[in-house]
């Protein structure tokens, strides 16, 4: 994660960078935490370790993350998927908790952010069974944006990164940030900030490109100001 985070501190400094995917191997997206590095520790090395916020960091980034996933992304790794703004999932991939099966239970948000997503009761039941669930379902459950065969995925994750990066930079970062704050306020909260940053558009660079362009039925060239 402090690797990770790195890099996507790297990108986000990068104006050249629009849009971020994160991916695996064909055979397993992330399966979670290192169980041996784990297994001695006490309370106080878990908080002094303080690996779980580094999820949370994730938030900061202000471009479009994307998660690419083929196979399994348990524990850890769909907790990191879930951190991500788009999820693509092959249709072999399984995405689950299993953390109660050695004694524990989510702790880098999957408790949170999985039943903010499927709901109580199906949170409940992937996380005090510990049993995954497979990509369509994943999908039927808004758990995941598309689910494409295997030979695609990454291929989809691309495509799309590759269409979001040809929007206004700003659009695409205010939108963003505004989506995520659904997640934290209440509606007419969320509302408010949604408001704030469609009027804070009007003045920019961009708006005036694009709508120009819309009108003179041509591509807009956009340069995030």
């Amino acid at each position: 994660m402090t690797e990770l985070l790195k890099a996507l501190q790297g990108f986000e400094a990068n104006d050249g960078i629009k849009c971020i995917i994160i991916t695996g191997s064909d055979r397993v997206f992330s399966a979670g935490a290192d169980i041996k590095e784990m297994a001695d520790w006490t309370s106080v090395e878990a908080l002094r370790q303080n690996n779980l916020e580094r999820f949370d960091q994730l938030k900061k980034i202000t471009k479009p993350i994307i998660a690419a996933i083929s196979g399994f992304a348990y524990g850890g790794g769909l907790e990191l998927a879930m951190a991500c703004d788009i999820i693509v999932a092959s249709e072999d991939a399984k995405l689950g908790q299993p953390e109660i099966n050695i004694g524990v239970f989510p702790g880098a948000g999957g408790t949170q952010r999985l039943t903010r997503v499927v709901g109580k009761y199906k949170a409940m039941d992937m996380i005090l069974t510990g049993q995954p669930i497979g990509a369509r379902e994943a999908h039927t459950r808004g758990l995941v944006s598309r689910v494409v065969p295997k030979e695609q995925y990454l291929f989809e994750a691309k495509r799309l990164a590759h269409e979001i990066a040809t929007k206004s930079p700003l659009a695409v970062s205010l939108a963003k940030e505004a989506v995520s704050k659904s997640y934290e306020t209440t509606l007419s909260e969320g509302i408010e900030f949604e408001r704030r940053n469609f009027y804070m558009m009007m003045s920019s660079e961009d708006k005036q490109e694009g709508m120009k362009a819309f009108l003179e039925k041509r591509k807009p060239s956009y340069k995030g100001k």
